[in-house]
């Protein structure tokens, strides 16, 4: 089966009346967990931008804790998984000043987490390919916000 294009389907929703534009939302959400939380979103939270990316920092902050620092392969694992989650939620947002915020936050708390990152080739790439796409983000931003990040990246940096 052939999806059909974004302009198709914009098309078809608007011409649902209110009540099956709700249930096809519902057989969404119920369809897949990440629907689901895009709706959770949506609904709950997108008023609140700030609310929630501090609520996403403290998920961070209970998650990086747990990593296990005696062995690096299950150390990247677990970076793994807090940057799969965060990228999630940045995708959410769809925010590139939110996404710059928590990609700084996450590469932050990876540096001072206590692992050794340049022991390990793998935790070392992640890390410069995250700042990598920081710096690709701060680029497409507004020239004041482009400061303001950049000088959070290099205090981090230092």
């Amino acid at each position: 089966m052939k999806a059909a294009t974004v302009n198709e389907i914009k098309k078809e929703l608007s011409d649902l009346d209110p009540k099956t534009l709700v249930e096809l939302c519902m057989s969404l959400a119920k369809y897949k967990k990440d629907n689901k939380e895009l709706l959770t979103y949506l609904l709950f939270e997108s008023h609140n931008q700030p609310a929630f990316i501090a609520a996403i920092k403290n998920k961070m902050d209970e998650q990086f804790p747990e990593i296990n620092h005696s062995n690096l392969y299950l150390a990247k694992k677990s970076l793994r998984k807090i940057l799969r989650i965060t990228n999630k939620y940045i995708k959410h947002m769809g925010s590139k000043p939110a996404e710059a915020e928590l990609l700084i936050y996450y590469c932050n708390k990876l540096k001072h987490s206590g692992i050794p990152i340049h022991k390990s080739a793998l935790i070392t790439n992640l890390y410069n390919h995250q700042l990598k796409k920081i710096n690709v983000v701060i680029a497409k931003l507004h020239e004041d916000l482009q400061y303001d990040f950049k000088k959070d990246l290099e205090d981090h940096n230092n």
